[in-house]
């Protein structure tokens, strides 16, 4: 027999689940068709894992250079097993937490694949959810009033580097790796490459990393991704920019080669494995969207800023329609959709005030225009920027590299974008995000009085810098 609900989520991850905590807030009867996990890519394939081993690597290389605290380790060794089992409990733990809430939230939860059917006895319109459940049973069918579909994405690769699993990975695949290898090769030096270059080379492999642009991380401001470059070569990291990969050329023999043109010549790079790490692309395909009138561009669906498609009862988030491909992104759009669908008219989701983080060693955070899109935009910049290496909290942790960098407009005093490379800086953006949201200006945050010694005083020191007023430069 059909259910009937106000509104059905394909797909449980982070924006899948969040909404549907928000729809039964609202006393709207939701349920959630999740093929795989509840938590979907960010908790078991994504987020948590990779942040998980990015803080055994950094934990690692810390304790390698224990003397440099006065603490004498000895032979410092890792055990990569106990690395992967600290990862999995920390994923059951949340899992578990997820599970929790869709129960305390009375949630129904279809364990199988959910499709969208078209006009039929059941409905006029498209929008009937047939489930093909992952334990062979019959399937269920669904009827609900308004559906979200927040199917996310899976990771892209390149025409010819066909993943293996064993010499040529995914960032799925490489979560999975069960030893360390002795080298990578990285093709694609964006957020996902970075975060696995400085991991990698954490954990004492050699790394090489290959980005077709003129610049590692070429959607960051011009200045962070010059220092993180300079930092990443201080590793040992070899990077390799303005590469074009040549996929016919790999070779896979007790390792992997691979040619690269760069700059006009031919290059050829070995490694035990290769990684390939050039985005994203949404999980569209056997969903039903030919059973309606859902338009879709280059891969993704599109929606209005409410995010309803073009069946107006049939909304869509999170990475499936592209843009900002962030967990907390996914989560905020599903809230908005939920509380368009239950008449309250929320705002437009402004994705200018989005915090983006890269949790590499050193991290990086932002949040607004870069330097270089502010000018592209007509604004008349001034930029003030505050190095670590005068913060005593800085010095103190051993992390004195990177800064803050502030950008505002000189003629109203708006704060545009902020941008900081340095210790715990995913931390530290949420302030200078709260900033962007209230419409500051550089010398309220200047006047926020930051507590000694702590990071948060280079936000207030590169806030007095915009105007040329920094105390300890």
């Amino acid at each position: 027999m059909a259910q009937e609900y106000d509104l059905v989520i394909l797909g449980g991850g982070t924006g899948g689940y969040v909404a549907a905590i928000r729809a039964s807030q609202l006393g709207l009867k939701t349920a959630i068709v999740e093929k795989g996990k509840l938590g979907g890519t960010c908790l078991h394939n994504g987020c948590i894992p990779s942040k998980a081993l990015l803080r055994s690597a950094e934990v690692f290389a810390t304790a390698k250079n224990g003397a440099d605290f006065g603490v004498i380790t000895g032979n410092v060794s890792l055990d990569f097993g106990k690395v992967q089992e600290r990862k999995i409990k920390i994923i059951d733990q949340l899992h578990k937490g997820v599970q929790h809430l869709m129960k305390q939230g009375k949630i129904d939860v279809y364990e199988g694949l959910g499709r969208i059917l078209g006009p039929s006895i059941f409905s006029p319109m498209p929008g009937t959810i047939s489930v093909e459940m992952n334990n062979g049973n019959e399937n269920e069918m669904l009827l609900p009033k308004n559906v979200i579909v927040a199917t996310g994405s899976r990771p892209r690769s390149l025409p010819g580097l066909e993943i293996d699993g064993e010499y040529v990975m995914s960032s799925d695949e490489a979560l999975q790796l069960q030893t360390i290898p002795s080298s990578i090769v990285i093709v694609g030096g964006g957020v996902i490459g970075i975060e696995w270059a400085s991991m990698m080379s954490d954990f004492g492999v050699d790394v090489t990393v290959i980005e077709y642009a003129d610049r590692i991380l070429p959607t960051e401001d011009k200045e962070i991704s010059k220092e993180m470059q300079r930092l990443m070569k201080k590793k040992g990291i070899k990077l390799v920019t303005s590469a074009k990969v040549l996929p016919e050329t790999l070779i896979k023999e007790s390792g992997i080669a691979i040619s690269a043109e760069v700059k006009g010549d031919l290059k050829e790079f070995k490694a035990e494995k290769l990684l390939i790490s050039v985005g994203r692309q949404a999980n569209t395909e056997g969903i039903g969207l030919d059973n309606t009138e859902i338009q879709v561009d280059k891969g993704f669906i599109i929606t209005n800023e409410f995010f309803q498609t073009k069946e107006s009862h049939i909304y869509a988030i999170g990475d499936v329609i592209g843009g900002l491909q962030l967990a907390h992104v996914a989560s905020h759009e599903g809230i908005v959709a939920v509380e368009h669908i239950a008449g309250k008219k929320p705002s437009p989701f402004d994705y200018n005030l989005v915090s983006r983080c890269i949790y590499s060693n050193p991290e990086i955070s932002s949040v607004g225009m870069t330097e270089e899109q502010a000018k592209e935009k007509g604004h008349k910049v001034k930029a003030g920027k505050f190095s670590f290496r005068a913060i005593g909290k800085a010095l103190v942790f051993g992390e004195s590299d990177g800064f803050v960098k502030i950008v505002a407009d000189e003629e109203t005093d708006d704060i545009l974008g902020v941008h900081m490379i340095g210790p715990h800086v995913t931390d530290m953006i949420s302030e200078a995000g709260l900033a962007m949201v209230l419409d500051a200006t550089p010398w309220e945050i200047a006047h926020t009085i930051h507590p000694h010694p702590s990071l948060s005083e280079a936000i207030g020191e590169a806030a007095l810098a915009v105007d040329g007023k920094a105390i300890h430069s």
